[in-house]
């Protein structure tokens, strides 16, 4: 995976991993928008930034699909691989909705206690 140069810098505003990149803010949005593993945080200010560690993962996305050829699924499966990522397995719904309930539950509970 490309590493990012700049080792005094910490985090990237959206403006500057777009000219890194060379990639348009909307795509790198998107990006961030479809790939779990990207994730961006705001300034007080509410400006978008990234960690380095994005900015690393953005290139090697942009790498993947330019100059690999891969589709975003492709080269989302490639980043997993690469960054040791491993997929939980499928939930069914039913089972999902039973323990979302139990949650609620307990919740309901814990709110009530605390009322009192």
């Amino acid at each position: 995976m490309k590493t990012v140069d700049d080792s005094d810098k910490l985090v990237y505003k959206l403006d500057e991993v777009s000219r890194i990149t060379k990639l348009d803010t909307k795509i790198i949005e998107s990006w961030e928008n479809e790939f779990y593993f990207i994730q961006s945080g705001q300034t007080g200010t509410g400006h978008k930034i990234f960690r380095k560690k994005d900015l690393s993962i953005i290139l090697r996305l942009k790498e993947l699909v330019e100059e690999e050829g891969l589709t975003l699924a492709g080269a989302k499966r490639k980043l997993e691989a690469e960054l040791g990522i491993t997929k939980a397995a499928n939930i069914h719904p039913d089972r999902l909705r039973k323990t979302l309930y139990s949650v609620r539950e307990q919740l309901k509970d814990i709110a009530s206690a605390l009322e009192e």
